[in-house]
């Protein structure tokens, strides 16, 4: 055969070959998106009645959108309010409500707004971000569609927390959008997310479609690895192994850039932990560095204060002198301590960890830290035989405040009251200046008297196809489920 018709043969062959990967590609991802929110089967829940699972946070943000939500980047957009302005001292946040029907024709008016978020902040309501707006003083329907937010001292953040899907709205069991949400009879356990999408130029439309299930991390990472789905959310240290062991498209493990707080919370008083020396000598011999590589999380630091860098108000942390001396050097001295403190008969520190392979190098890690020097360590089988729990937490903002008040003695059983007369303090002033210094000398005395072991940030990771291009990582770790294949338009904040 002649080389010229050789070639030829060859290069139609190849064009061929790439239209039938062209066409796979497509027919593989043509119809629904296919979203897992690793934990159980999502439901629309009432945030008033207590904290929500990670697939009830993702469905609630999906359809029944706050006075504000999230865009992909974590930036706050329009939900429920077309725009707001906010009083040149603070203390009013008034929202315009949009007249345009939700899903299913179903209109809000401010006057409905205004109960169900008071509702979340009443005296009885469980929800779990009620204290983060204890700054609220009242909220005020003015008109149908105008509701107002009085506060007692400026909020910088609010609208950060009002985005948050604790405060989503949902009218007798329905969602306010953006997705309308149905059962899928096809499918067992899955909803159907669908919202109709009209543009104000040409007045087209399309319409976006997602079929949503909440599994267990290790079925959710079989399901991406098979193609079965195009976005895992949800993910945390403690499943994180099923990820990392797994054969994955390259790209396609993402984290979060998470705020928050990831350490040990004294849960017993009346033990051990009751004596400051005791969580001195325990928070000093853990080998954080050594953790944060066991964990294998790109970018994750060490952390050994309560606060955190960048937060509102306040500089900061300086992290305590004792972390600039190796591990191996802090040892003996450490040894030394606590065998004074406990003599021989040393007792066994119980930690209560949440299953997974996460939270088995968690604990290998911290027992071999404290088994260095002469304590040993056990895996509790519920807080309440615990000495320690593992707090794992994304901050709804960047308040300093939510970090400090996790630790009031209205919350926990080892705690400071002077800490708590400080952050009182600090909620009522009016001046910013003095309520970060107040916040300050909060987070000192909770770092001195070690009422919480910090280890590192919350670790938050994702999985995510290539026919996802609306994905960013982000502080608050949310991701709304819009516009999933349009490539955003800003950057992470």
């Amino acid at each position: 055969m002649p080389p010229v018709l050789l070639r030829r043969i060859l290069s139609l062959a190849l064009l061929a070959g790439l239209a039938f990967a062209s066409s796979a590609c497509r027919d593989k991802n043509a119809g629904a998106v296919k979203v897992i929110v690793i934990g159980g089967a999502p439901k629309i829940r009432d945030p008033a009645l207590g904290p929500l699972s990670a697939p009830d946070a993702v469905l609630l943000a999906s359809v029944g959108q706050g006075l504000v939500r999230f865009d992909a980047a974590g930036n706050i957009v329009g939900g429920l309010a077309e725009r707001w302005n906010v009083s040149d001292d603070g203390l009013s946040y008034i929202f315009r409500i949009a007249a345009t029907s939700g899903p299913g024709g179903r209109k809000s008016t401010a006057q409905q707004v205004a109960r169900i978020v008071k509702r979340s902040l009443a005296a009885s309501s469980a929800n779990p971000l009620k204290d983060t707006l204890g700054a609220v003083d009242d909220i005020v329907a003015m008109t149908d569609r105008v509701v107002e937010i009085r506060l007692k001292a400026p909020r910088p953040n609010l609208l950060a927390l009002l985005a948050q899907p604790e405060f989503a709205i949902v009218r007798n069991g329905a969602g306010t959008g953006p997705f309308q949400v149905a059962a899928d009879r096809a499918r067992p356990g899955q909803l159907r997310l669908t919202r109709a999408i009209n543009s104000p130029d040409d007045g087209a439309s399309r319409s976006e479609e997602i079929f949503f299930a909440g599994a267990a991390a290790r079925q959710a990472v079989r399901a991406f690895v098979d193609g079965d789905t195009d976005l895992i959310l949800g993910g945390s240290s403690a499943d994180l192994p099923y990820a990392l062991g797994a054969k994955l498209p390259r790209g396609s493990l993402r984290f979060d850039p998470a705020s928050g707080l990831f350490g040990l919370l004294p849960v017993r008083k009346g033990g051990v932990l009751d004596d400051i020396e005791v969580r001195h000598v325990l928070s000093q011999a853990i080998d954080r560095d050594a953790l944060t590589r066991a964990l294998r999380v790109p970018g994750l630091v060490a952390r050994a204060t309560v606060l955190e860098p960048a937060l509102e108000g306040v500089p900061d942390p300086v992290q305590p002198p004792w972390m600039a001396t190796a591990i191996a050097d802090r040892r003996a001295a450490l040894s030394a301590e606590a065998t004074r403190l406990f003599g021989n008969q040393k007792p066994a520190i119980r930690l209560f960890l949440p299953e997974g392979p996460g939270s088995d190098i968690l604990f290998d890690r911290l027992a071999a830290d404290w088994g260095a020097i002469g304590l040993t360590a056990e895996r509790a089988k519920s807080v309440a035989t615990a000495d320690f729990k593992l707090v794992d937490s994304v901050a709804p903002s960047t308040s300093p405040a939510w970090f400090l008040r996790q630790f009031r003695c209205q919350f926990v059983p080892v705690c400071d009251p002077q800490a708590d007369q400080l952050l009182d303090a600090a909620r009522d002033t009016l001046v910013a200046a003095q309520r970060g210094a107040l916040m300050a000398r909060a987070a000192g005395r909770i770092d001195d008297a070690q009422l919480f072991l910090p280890l590192a940030a919350p670790v938050r990771w994702s999985l995510v196809s290539g026919r996802i291009q609306g994905f960013v990582g982000n502080r608050y770790a949310r991701h709304t489920l819009t516009d999933l294949e349009q490539k955003p338009s800003t950057g992470a904040p």
